[in-house]
């Protein structure tokens, strides 16, 4: 296991700012991800790790080791591309021993590890198949057992379950997970897709624009944005804009266009003025419906849209005050008709986030 850290990175290709002043610090054996819409910079930085794009400035380190400008294949790194890049005249097995061969070690050694490798991802009995005979979970694999073959000192992974179905996607989830603990890989994991980042990290920092906006736990960063942005790249979200009325004992009260609403601040460490401009979140699925709601963030009004999925309702409430609201019902006994009134819609304090605007 070793630590990655990286210091001020700065890349441009051309007069585009890829990276601006990228900092990170990464644990031993952590599963970190790197998450953000196309074009934000996490493949870059990803590419930067691996040694495939030198910094235009800044320093990237391995356990205390400078390696910005060490080549590629002397960094001791695994990667996992989006494409799987198996060689389609090779078998599973002549694939995995590929990097071994490379290094020039010995038949008997190439062989073991090889085999435990092909363990490791349950997939020694494909041995002697070439790609082509094998499903896209069963390639994506071969492509997690090449990289764990050469023993790296930290694992790469470029969006590597893009290109599977939605169910062969939650079962790579949770196999990648137990590879990487298994092995006590550092790993760094870019993806655009929230569900794999929360499911499966132990960290993430969100990117936008080349620059890292918040880093910190699946549950810190879903559950306490620091921006919008970051709000509503991860899940779903209610937002209202408003003005600061009163802040103390940790509470913020915010004037809105449901009312007055009552929350925490997304940073601890900001001054809520009265009358500060500031934007109020509120997730669906921290929304009730009631009849007999508490006195404070309760909002009188009526069903709009109503959605049964199952284990879940959604609905649009529409409060008297005007605003409407996206809420998610979780295993509902019973499915609000549209149009049903006398409900109030209401929401602890502790799941209202109040973001600087």
């Amino acid at each position: 296991m070793i630590s990655v850290q990286v210091e001020n990175v700065v890349k441009y290709f051309g007069k585009t700012a890829a990276l601006q002043g990228v900092s990170l610090d990464i644990e031993p054996g952590e599963l970190f991800f790197l998450l953000g819409p196309s074009g934000c910079g996490k493949t870059t930085l990803l590419r930067s790790l691996a040694g495939f794009y030198i910094p235009d400035s800044g320093r990237v380190f391995f356990g205390g080791e400078e390696v910005t400008r060490l080549a590629p294949h002397k960094r001791n790194t695994g990667m996992m591309f989006q494409s799987y890049a198996l060689w389609p005249h090779m078998t599973v097995r002549e694939n995995v021993a590929f990097g071994l061969k490379q290094r020039k070690l010995k038949s008997a050694e190439i062989r073991e590890r090889t085999f435990e490798a092909l363990e490791s991802v349950h997939m020694a009995e494909y041995a002697d198949r070439k790609p082509n005979q094998l499903s896209g979970g069963q390639q994506q694999r071969v492509a997690l057992a090449r990289a764990l073959v050469v023993r790296p000192r930290c694992l790469l992974l470029d969006e590597p379950l893009s290109n599977l179905d939605a169910k062969l996607r939650l079962e790579m989830r949770a196999e990648i997970r137990r590879v990487c603990k298994q092995f006590q890989l550092t790993t760094i994991y870019v993806t655009h897709d929230q569900k794999e980042a929360l499911s499966i990290a132990d960290r993430m920092a969100v990117l936008k624009d080349g620059a890292i906006l918040q880093v910190g736990t699946p549950a810190e960063v879903y559950r306490r944005p620091r921006t919008r942005f970051v709000a509503d790249f991860i899940g779903e979200a209610n937002f209202f804009d408003g003005t600061v009325v009163r802040a103390g004992a940790g509470l913020v009260c915010v004037k809105t266009a449901l009312g007055e609403v009552q929350g925490i601040s997304a940073d601890p460490e900001s001054d809520y003025a009265e009358g500060a401009g500031v934007t109020v979140l509120i997730r669906p699925e921290c929304i009730h419906l009631d009849t007999m709601p508490p006195d404070e963030n309760s909002f009188s009004g009526r069903v709009g849209e109503a959605v049964y999925y199952g284990e879940m309702a959604q609905y649009s409430f529409h409060a008297a005050e005007g605003a409407a609201l996206k809420l998610f019902e979780l295993n509902p006994r019973h499915v609000h008709r549209p149009g049903t009134s006398g409900l109030h819609a209401w929401v602890d304090a502790e799941d209202v986030v109040v973001i600087s605007r």
